[in-house]
């Protein structure tokens, strides 16, 4: 048998631009017609083999165990495509699709007699994750008559997804990946195009070209496409939507059906008329993005803070976490800062690392409702006036206990007599959402440069935006919003800036300042640029980080970030605003958007884009290159997994997070890592 040459991780090493010059060797030689590779159960990398052409019996999958690639399932005839689900393999093999278990036995999943119609040749394989549902690809005669593409459920029942009638765009289909959950990509060997495939109804158009005898087709986890050419040798990367596909480096006879290594850093790529199996470093020449770790951890701020009023336990002795929400300024030279809980408790206390004891600025526990079960909902939102120092003025956002299923933004003062302590008889309503469902409230409220205060809320609640809120644009849910709440007009208690952008216009809100939102959660304007960033949670497959622009579209529920949603998902369109950045589900699932870094202790970090996943507890900083219109880099910080609930700064821009905690310590900062040299 073969024997691997290198490590995946030392491999890693090479991701730099000096791989350019000189690709890494093979990581396995000697094969005979590899095809297709996977990362499948256990983490363990698998590859089929096919042996001699149009020999039956001697084709096999093998494992990649340490440095040897060994047997794992032998006796297939000619094994393409490879994918893997659970605890399962799943081997496209000419004209039947065969299930392979944990330890290498094989039993056919779907017979040729299975089929609607007999496949000619059966080629690549993918699955959809969240289903188990297979899509297969049968490339007909090879000459550019009889192509299909086949649907498996996960009992075995095979349909038919579209063919040339269906498709006339089809030649010879064989690499596949998923677009979301409802779309398909096929690229086409007989004609080199890349297509998307809408499963309802079958029906493609085209993405790209140019890819001579199209092959494999493999997602990284940022949206990132790979795309191997066979008979010229060649791979690209189309680095997002829209773009045109750029040429990678290597030197390759016949790279096939590509997968990411176990450490998603790597694209393992097989050469059939090589034999071999390369990693090649997920670097694409112009759109380089550096993802090397920062040298900076998290670390307790305020450690030795108490929090007036809070016990961590009920009077039923049952443990209660302090949930703070965000961390904020007044903007008025005082330096202090303020934590509000999801409870409906806003906090102040000095910004001194020493700080042993908040001040309780505003109780709203009497008209602010919080359910652990309904972990979405209660106090989401405050903003101070940029005027706080002379008018006193600050705005909440929170579900209120005498109104279900709604949330209002509230105006209040300060007490005149106490600055650390608010009137709750000040409370002077500003606006108020009705929503069908008890999710996705969204709640960030921010004033931007411009003195108009930006309200968030989500899509109204549910899966799937089933009244289509995000894209109608005569309710505010779904919605960023800008008020001037210095003025009352037409009976309301602020007013609609002249220059927002739908200000006039027929059966539109004019309070909408960009729609298609599904569930930002958090936005924050740069203090230096005036950006309005925010992280939006996806549903299904994606999270994504956004620029907020007047009068934008951001796609929901047409799109989930750069992919289509549904069946009346779209591609790339001129009228609809694409995230700058996206990452999958295997990486985190649920974004914490946080604020571009101005401060100045950590020099790092500066116009860096902080922002983390409240599920993996991951956390990252981005950096976006105004000039060139893209993400250079995307550096991960060292993390503790905690699931990070906000992120918040203090009047010096220094950046702070927060999670929920049943001991009080939740607030974090940044300080450099052990090691990493001198804190600074």
């Amino acid at each position: 048998m073969p024997r691997v040459l290198g490590s995946l991780v030392v491999l890693l090493g090479f991701a730099s631009s000096a791989f350019a010059q000189q690709p890494p060797k093979p990581l396995v030689a000697g094969l005979k017609n590899p095809e297709s590779v996977v990362v499948g159960p256990g983490g363990r990398v698998f590859v089929t083999v096919i042996g001699e052409f149009d020999k039956d019996g001697d084709g096999a999958v093998l494992m990649l165990d340490k440095d040897t690639a060994v047997p794992f399932a032998a006796g297939l005839d000619d094994p393409k495509g490879i994918a893997s689900h659970q605890e399962w393999l799943f081997v496209a093999d000419k004209t039947r699709v065969w299930r392979i278990d944990r330890k290498g036995k094989a039993d056919v999943f779907a017979a040729a007699n299975a089929f609607p119609a007999p496949p000619q040749f059966l080629n690549d394989i993918v699955v959809d994750p969240e289903t188990g549902t297979l899509f297969v690809s049968d490339s007909g005669d090879l000459k550019g008559k009889g192509g299909a593409i086949y649907r498996i459920h996960p009992k075995g029942k095979v349909d038919l997804v579209t063919d040339q009638k269906r498709c006339p765009e089809l030649h010879t289909p064989n690499g596949l990946v998923m677009d979301g959950q409802s779309h398909l990509l096929v690229l086409d060997f007989g004609s080199g195009e890349l297509l998307r495939v809408k499963i309802a109804d079958g029906k493609a158009e085209k993405v790209a070209d140019g890819f001579g005898g199209g092959d494999g087709l493999a997602w990284d986890m940022h949206g990132r496409l790979f795309v191997s050419d066979w008979k010229n040798g060649k791979l690209f990367a189309i680095p997002r939507p829209g773009e045109k596909p750029v040429l990678l480096p290597g030197n390759f006879q016949a790279p096939s059906d590509m997968c990411l290594d176990p450490t998603r850093k790597l694209i393992l790529v097989p050469d059939m008329k090589a034999g071999t199996i390369t990693a090649l470093p997920i670097n694409v020449p112009g759109f380089e993005v550096d993802e090397t770790p920062l040298p900076l951890e998290t670390a307790l701020a305020f450690p030795d803070l108490q929090w007036t009023g809070w016990t961590g336990m009920n009077e039923k002795g049952q443990v209660v976490p302090l949930r703070p929400i965000l961390l904020t300024h007044a903007g008025d030279g005082s330096n202090r800062v303020f934590v509000p809980t999801q409870h409906g408790v806003i906090h102040v206390f000095p910004n001194d690392q020493k700080a042993a004891k908040t001040a309780v600025f505003l109780d709203l526990q009497d008209r602010c409702i919080y359910n652990d079960n309904q972990n979405e909902e209660g106090f989401l939102g405050l903003a101070f006036h940029p005027k706080f120092k002379t008018n006193g003025e600050f705005f909440v956002f929170y579900m209120p206990r005498k109104a279900k299923l709604t949330n209002v933004v509230s105006r209040f003062r300060v007490s005149k007599d106490d600055p650390n302590r608010a009137d709750p008889n000040s409370e002077e309503e500003v606006l108020r959402f009705t929503k069908p469902y008890w999710n996705h409230d969204g709640g960030t409220i921010c004033f931007g440069p411009d003195g108009c205060l930006y309200i968030t809320h989500g899509d109204g609640g549910s899966a799937n935006d089933p009244m289509n809120n995000g894209q109608n644009l005569k309710t505010l849910l779904g919605k960023v919003l800008r008020i001037d709440v210095d003025r009352k007009e037409a009976g309301k208690n602020y007013a609609i800036p002249k220059d927002n952008p739908f200000v006039g216009k027929a059966d539109v809100a004019p309070e909408i300042f960009a729609y298609g939102v599904r569930n930002l959660w958090r936005m924050a304007f740069d203090r230096q640029t005036g950006k309005l960033w925010a992280g939006e949670v996806g549903q299904n497959l994606y999270e994504e980080i956004n620029i907020i622009q007047a009068g934008g579209n951001y796609g929901w529920k047409l799109r989930e970030s750069w992919h289509p949603f549904g069946a009346q998902g779209v591609g790339p369109r001129s009228d609809l605003i694409e995230p700058i950045w996206e990452y999958h589900h295997d990486i985190g699932k649920s974004i914490t958007g946080g604020q571009v870094y101005r401060g100045k202790r950590l020099p790092d970090l500066d116009g860096h884009y902080l922002y983390a996943d409240y599920v993996s507890g991951r956390i990252w900083a981005l950096k976006y290159d105004e000039a060139k219109k893209r993400v250079t880099a995307n550096r991960p910080i060292k993390d503790r997994t905690l699931p990070i609930m906000s992120f918040g700064e203090d009047e010096q821009g220094e950046a702070y997070l927060m999670t929920a905690t049943p001991t009080g310590k939740g607030l974090y900062w940044f300080v450099r890592a052990e090691g990493a040299g001198k804190k600074r």
